[in-house]
Order: C-alpha cells, then sequence, then structure tokens
C-alpha cells in the first residue's frame, strides 16, 4: 500500500515528479558506450596493451553471453544455448583470444581483480571453467589477496561447478536474486524458489566460496512494495556480504525480448521510488552500510572498507573496490578500459568467434580518451562513489578551467534550489533527498548527454 503522506512526503514527491523520469546514464564509464565508434581499432588495442608497465595492475573481465533460458527483464548481452556444443566452443575461442592479448602485453602487471560476467557464467560445465582458469594463471600472474568472482545463475549451479570454482580460487559469488514472489517470477520468466537460493548458498559457503553478493530489483512486472519487502527479508536470511538494488530499466528498443513485458504491469515512476526506498530502509536496518546509488555491504565488507575510506571506484561491474590501472576484456561485447582509452569486442558471438579464430581479436570499436574526457569521468565518478566532488581542486588537477566543464550553472542552481545538494562554488555535496537523484547531477558533466545518440532508462 502507498505509504501515508507527511510534509517530508511531499517534498519526495515533488522531488519525483521533477527528476524522476530524467533520462541518464547508469555511469559505469564516461563517455558511456553507446558514444564509441570503429575509429579505435584492433591495431590501437595492440598499442595501447604494449604500452602497458609490468607495475601496472590488471583487472580481467570474461563475459559468457549464454542462458539455459532466458530472461525477459534482462538487459545484458545474453542468449539461448540449450546444446552444450556451442559453449565448448566458444570457450576455446576465448582461450585463443586470452593467448593473444598476453602475447601483446610486454610483461603482464599483477592482477588484482577478475570478474565473470554474462548471461550465465555458470553455463561453462566444471571442466572448460577450470581450464580457462587454468590458462589465464598461466599467462598472468595473480596477486595473494585477488579477488575473483563470478555471476551465477543458481537454477543450474551444480555441485561439480561449486567443485571447480573452488579449486580455480574463485573467492566471491553474485547470484541473481530479484524477486521471490512467484507472479513476479514468472512474469519475466525466471522461476526460482527460495528453497534452491538457499540450498545453492549453503553449496557455496561448504566448498569455502564465502563471499556472497545478492542482486535483487525493483519495478519488475506486477510487484509491489511488499513483495520487494519480503523479497528482502528472504535474501537477508542467508546472510550475504553485499547486496545490491537494481531498478529494471525497461528498454525495449536496445533489448527486443523485453517487449514480452506488458508495459501495463510495470509500476510507475512514484511506485518504483517507493520500492527502492522500502527495500534500501530494510536492509539499512539490518545493519548493512550504504554504498553509492544502489549497493549495501557488511561494515566489515571490503567494499565498506573502501566507501569510508574514500577509494571506492566505479566501473562496468557497478561499485567496486577495483583500482587497477587496467581493465581487460574478454569474450562477445565484453569492454575493456587501458589508460589511453576504451575497447569493445563485437556484439555479436558468431563474428567474434571468426574474428578470433582469424586474427585472435575481436575488437570492433572504442574511445580514445581525452584530457577533458577523464576529467569529466573524474567528476562524475567522485559523484556516483562519495556524493560529493571539489570541482574546483579536481578541474585544477588537470588544469582545466571550471566554466570548461560546468557550462549549465543555471541547472546546478536549480539543483540547490531543490535540495538535491549544496553548492560553494567549489564543492558540490549530494544531500539525502538528493542522493536517488545522484546520476542527473553527475550528468551536468556529461558533455555527450545532449548529443542524441543514445537513449537511456530513468533515473529512478
Amino acid at each position: 500500500m502507498m505509504r501515508k503522506e507527511g510534509p517530508r512526503r511531499v517534498c519526495e514527491l515533488k522531488l519525483l515528479q521533477k527528476y524522476g523520469a530524467s533520462n541518464v546514464p547508469r555511469y559505469t564509464s564516461y563517455p558511456t558506450a553507446p558514444h564509441f565508434s570503429n575509429q579505435v581499432s584492433a591495431d590501437d588495442y595492440k598499442q595501447w596493451l604494449g604500452e602497458l608497465s609490468p607495475s601496472d595492475a590488471l583487472s580481467l573481465y570474461l563475459h559468457v553471453p549464454f542462458c539455459e533460458e532466458l530472461c525477459w527483464y534482462c538487459g545484458c548481452a545474453a542468449q539461448v544455448a540449450r546444446k552444450y556444443g556451442p559453449v565448448s566452443e566458444y570457450a576455446r575461442v576465448m582461450e585463443r583470444e586470452i593467448e593473444t592479448v598476453s602475447h601483446y602485453l610486454a610483461k603482464p602487471g599483477p592482477v588484482r581483480h577478475l570478474h565473470w560476467g554474462g548471461g550465465s557464467p555458470n553455463r561453462l560445465n566444471a571442466s572448460d571453467f577450470f581450464s580457462l582458469m587454468s590458462l589465464l594463471r598461466r599467462h598472468f600472474e595473480f596477486s595473494d589477496d585477488a579477488e575473483l568472482a563470478i555471476e551465477i545463475d543458481p537454477r543450474t549451479l551444480d555441485d561439480s561447478q561449486i567443485d571447480a570454482y573452488a579449486r580455480s580460487g574463485i573467492n566471491r559469488a553474485s547470484l541473481g536474486l530479484q524477486d521471490f514472489t512467484p507472479k513476479v517470477q514468472a512474469s519475466i520468466n525466471r522461476l526460482q524458489p527460495f528453497e534452491l537460493v538457499a540450498d545453492r548458498v549453503s553449496a557455496l559457503r561448504h566448498a569455502g566460496v564465502s563471499n556472497l553478493n545478492f542482486d535483487l530489483m525493483y519495478g519488475l512486472p506486477y510487484q509491489t512494495t511488499d513483495d520487494a519487502e519480503k523479497s528482502v527479508s528472504l535474501a537477508l536470511s542467508l546472510e550475504p556480504s553485499r547486496i545490491a538494488v537494481f531498478g529494471y530499466a525497461h528498454v525495449p528498443w536496445m533489448r527486443k525480448h523485453q517487449k514480452l513485458i506488458p508495459e501495463t504491469a510495470l509500476p510507475g515512476t512514484a511506485r518504483r521510488r517507493e520500492q527502492a526506498h522500502a527495500m534500501s530502509e530494510c536492509i539499512r536496518a539490518a545493519g548493512y552500510v550504504q554504498i553509492g546509488l544502489d549497493h549495501f555491504a557488511r561494515p566489515d565488507d571490503s567494499m565498506a572498507r573502501a566507501a569510508a575510506a574514500g577509494t571506492l571506484r566505479r566501473n562496468f561491474q557497478g561499485y567496486t573496490t577495483d583500482d587497477a590501472v587496467a581493465l581487460i576484456g574478454f569474450g562477445v561485447s565484453s569492454i575493456g578500459y587501458l589508460p589511453n582509452g576504451y575497447i569493445q569486442n563485437v556484439p555479436d558471438t558468431r563474428l567474434y568467434e571468426q574474428s578470433v579464430r582469424e586474427s585472435g581479436l575481436a575488437v570492433s570499436r572504442g574511445l580514445s580518451l581525452t584530457q577533458d574526457d577523464r576529467l569529466r569521468r573524474t567528476l562524475i565518478e567522485k559523484l556516483m562513489c562519495n556524493d560529493t566532488v571539489d570541482v574546483a581542486e579536481t578541474c585544477a588537477d588537470y588544469a582545466i578551467p571550471v566554466e570548461d566543464v560546468l557550462s549549465d550553472a543555471d541547472s546546478l542552481g536549480e539543483m540547490e534550489r531543490d535540495g538535491l545538494l549544496t553548492w560553494d562554488g567549489s564543492r558540490i555535496e549530494i544531500t539525502p533527498e538528493g542522493r536517488p537523484y545522484v546520476r542527473v547531477v553527475a550528468a551536468l558533466f556529461d558533455a555527450f548527454l545532449a548529443s542524441g545518440k543514445a537513449r537511456h532508462s530513468g533515473a529512478v
């Protein structure tokens, strides 16, 4: 049911009506991926790899696009593979890409983070996963305290895979839970009983994979605030290390399968905000620390410590403790970051495999960073991670005048009058009321947003 309205509630509704439907990026990178172009090529990537120093810390990302069935809410680069043959063949192609990339690195620096994403990385069977991890260890040096993480669909996770993860050194797993309400699960084609999840969580912990992240969602079809709160309570009963609460992004112009979700069943902006608020209140009441916009962690978790120390970062996996100089992506559609810029592989699996077989790489586009890009990225990341940034000080670090990156001072002043932030002419601080709209504030520094090259979901 709708929460009782008081003066604070009325203020929240006014902010929601004004800013909640703003179409802005999630800012897991800047510039964002829609602005990459084919002006960056495989030759650029080879050069950028060769310029990395042996002392530069690395992060690795491996993308497995396959799922046994498609979840209709999914906004990721994923495809259905009911038979295992194509998955095994894909693993062989990834091995070739890993070997090629390592060849162009003069001497790889230490790997501090590794992340398997998808799709469903556990679509790989135990043998192929262990083989890929063994190959990575032969070509890269892993730090003793490296975080090795994998995203998991608990519905298809078997004991042999869990054993392979433990033997490979995986020490963090992220489980997609979304919502435990049967009607909501049916509407997004993801039937996933709580009892199944609890069993797989127990098996992971028994094998030694004890750092567990849970992903929950609001704004799903037929989802009520009570549904969202009950799902949070069930998730909390399993005592995860971290919880992420994401808003469902309905972007059927990008993900055609989302057209299977009736738009009339989706909560409106006010209801979405209510769900997000209720979920965050439940999680904080359980003793978790809120991290940035949508993450929560136990106070002793490394992410909570990074947030307290002001060293939290943001990349394509969301909020992270990863401070590596370079992120190297493997697999179809994967995105990498190097000091010179961004690199993205081709998004089509068939073309990815063909390109890697022919040349060892599958670069399709990217973006070479300018000093202005780097400054704006820093400003946006600090706002997203710390809720504050000293604009004048950061601009001075890059030797760029404030007025060159903050041309929309009128909007900044309006946001201050509306209570989203405070601004003393140098430092922006996001208020508690403005925290849900930090992406809207960050967009003030986005030089690409008005170019019309991308459509984004709402801010809430």
